[in-house]
């Protein structure tokens, strides 16, 4: 399938459907998607003073992403 086929079928594509599509890019890329970031930010928010470790973090990082 070429990319032009594939830009043509996203339209017909359910939004559940292109938004997996769009999670796998990101991931794929490293980019931070919004739902990253506001894991990140209630990470924070559970502990403002930055007593969160960084394996707790990252465990909640890794939650969200299987969650999708």
């Amino acid at each position: 399938m070429s990319m032009t086929e594939i830009l043509d079928e996203l339209p017909r594509l359910l939004p559940t459907e292109r938004e997996k599509i769009l999670h796998r890019i990101a991931e794929l890329d490293g980019i931070e998607t919004p739902e990253l970031l506001a894991a990140i930010d209630e990470a924070d928010a559970v502990s403002p003073q930055g007593d969160v470790s960084i394996e707790d973090v990252s465990n909640r990082v890794t939650q969200w992403a299987h969650s999708k």
